[in-house]
C-alpha cells in the first residue's frame, strides 16, 4: 500500500484503526438486524430531507477528515497528489457507502444520501490537507517520525503504543466516566452496581481510582520510551484533562468544564501525581511489572465504584445523531481499553525485555 521509506507504518495503522472505530460507531449497537424489504441502494436517490440538523452534517464531514489525512500519506508517492487525493477520497467513499448499506438493516439506523455525501466531502478535505502537510508530518524525514524514532521503541510495538495512548485520550471524552479511568464493564454486560452510592465511601474509591489510574498510565507511556522523560507523560495528562474538561463543557447541565474536578478527583491528582514521579524513579523492570498490577487495581475500582448520581449528564443529547454514533464508540473503547493494555505491557516484556533492562 505504500512505497518502502515513502511513511511510516504508524499512517496504515492509524488508518485501518480509525476506519474500524468508524465502522463500530456506525453501526453500533450492533444488535437488532432486520430485512427491511425495502430496495438496498434506495436511499441513494433519495431527494434532500426537509427536516436536518447542521450539526449533524458538520460531524460528518469532521468525522472523515482524519481518515482521509491519514489515508493520504499512507498511499505510495508515485500516485502523485492528483491520484493520491482521489485515491483516498474513494477508499473512504467506499467505506461509508458500505455503512451507510448496512445500516439498512438496522433499526435504529438511517441510511442518507445526504450522510454519504457529507463523509465523502470530509474526507476529500483530509486527503487535499494529508497529501499537503501528512506527508510532511509522517514520512521519514517529517518531525512526528523524528520525534518517534527518538523518543519511543522501534517497530510494531511502538507504533502500536501510540494508538493505544491515543485510544487512551479518546475514552476521556466520556463525560459520565471518572477522570483518568477506563475499563467499566457493567454497562455492557448489564450488571448492577455492586457497591451502594455513599458520599464518604465514593469519594475514597474515586481518589483510589484516579490515582491508580494516573500511576498506571503514566508508568505504560515511560514502558514505550527510549528514554524516560516525565515531560511527554506530562503531555499526555493535560491532554486528557482538556478532552475531560471538553466533554463536563459539552455533556453536563450545566454545562461546567470542571464538573470532572471532584473532591475525590482532586485527592486523585494530589496523590496520584507524586507517586507517578516516585514510581518513574525506579528501574524501568520495576515500572514494567508496577504498571501491569496498578492497571489491574485501576480496572477493578473502575468496576466496583457507584454512580455519581450528582453528575447530571444530558442523556438525551448523547442518544441524538451522530452523538449516539460518538458516545457507543467511546464506551467500547474505555471498557475495553485496560485489557489492551494489560496485554501490551505483556508484549513488551516478552519482545522488548532488553529494552527495559538497557534502559
Amino acid at each position: 500500500m505504500r512505497d518502502p521509506g515513502d511513511s511510516t507504518r504508524l499512517t496504515v495503522y492509524l488508518a485501518v484503526a480509525y476506519a474500524l472505530l468508524i465502522v463500530y460507531a456506525c453501526l453500533h449497537p450492533l444488535t437488532g438486524w432486520r430485512v427491511s424489504g425495502l430496495p438496498l441502494f434506495d436511499y441513494l436517490t433519495a431527494p434532500f430531507p426537509k427536516y436536518y440538523r447542521t450539526e449533524d452534517l458538520v460531524l460528518n464531514v469532521l468525522g472523515y477528515l482524519p481518515l482521509g489525512f491519514v489515508l493520504a500519506p499512507a498511499l505510495p508517492r508515485r500516485l502523485g497528489h492528483a491520484g493520491t487525493i482521489a485515491l483516498a477520497t474513494l477508499l473512504a467513499g467506499l467505506l461509508s457507502l458500505t455503512i451507510e448499506t448496512l445500516q439498512n438493516f438496522l433499526p435504529t439506523r438511517i441510511s442518507t444520501n445526504v450522510d454519504l455525501g457529507c463523509n465523502i466531502a470530509g474526507a476529500l478535505i483530509g486527503a487535499v490537507l494529508g497529501t499537503l502537510w501528512g506527508r510532511r508530518l509522517f514520512d521519514q524525514h517529517g518531525w512526528l517520525n523524528r520525534w518517534r524514532t527518538a523518543r519511543i521503541i522501534p517497530g510494531r510495538t511502538g507504533d502500536f503504543g501510540l494508538i493505544l495512548l491515543a485510544l487512551w485520550l479518546l475514552t476521556q471524552l466520556m463525560p459520565e466516566s471518572m477522570v483518568f479511568g477506563s475499563g467499566d464493564l457493567r454497562r455492557m454486560l448489564s450488571l448492577p452496581n455492586p457497591l451502594p452510592f455513599d458520599p464518604a465511601h465514593f469519594i475514597q474509591l474515586e481518589a483510589a481510582l484516579v490515582a491508580t489510574a494516573i500511576v498506571s498510565v503514566g508508568l505504560l507511556a515511560s514502558s514505550m520510551m527510549r528514554h524516560a522523560s516525565p515531560w511527554p507523560i506530562a503531555l499526555l495528562l493535560l491532554l486528557a484533562i482538556g478532552a475531560k474538561s471538553l466533554a463536563s463543557l459539552s455533556f453536563f447541565v450545566p454545562p461546567d468544564p470542571l464538573g470532572w474536578l471532584t473532591p475525590g478527583a482532586r485527592i486523585g491528582l494530589a496523590i496520584g501525581l507524586p507517586l507517578l514521579a516516585l514510581s518513574l524513579l525506579l528501574p524501568s523492570v520495576l515500572q514494567h511489572a508496577l504498571a501491569g498490577m496498578v492497571l489491574l487495581a485501576a480496572t477493578v475500582l473502575a468496576n466496583l465504584i457507584p454512580d455519581n448520581p450528582y453528575l447530571a449528564v444530558e442523556q438525551r443529547l448523547l442518544d441524538r445523531g451522530n452523538f449516539l454514533n460518538f458516545h457507543g464508540l467511546t464506551h467500547i473503547v474505555a471498557s475495553g481499553w485496560p485489557f489492551v493494555a494489560l496485554a501490551y505491557l505483556s508484549a513488551i516484556g516478552l519482545w522488548r525485555g532488553e529494552h527495559l533492562h538497557a534502559r
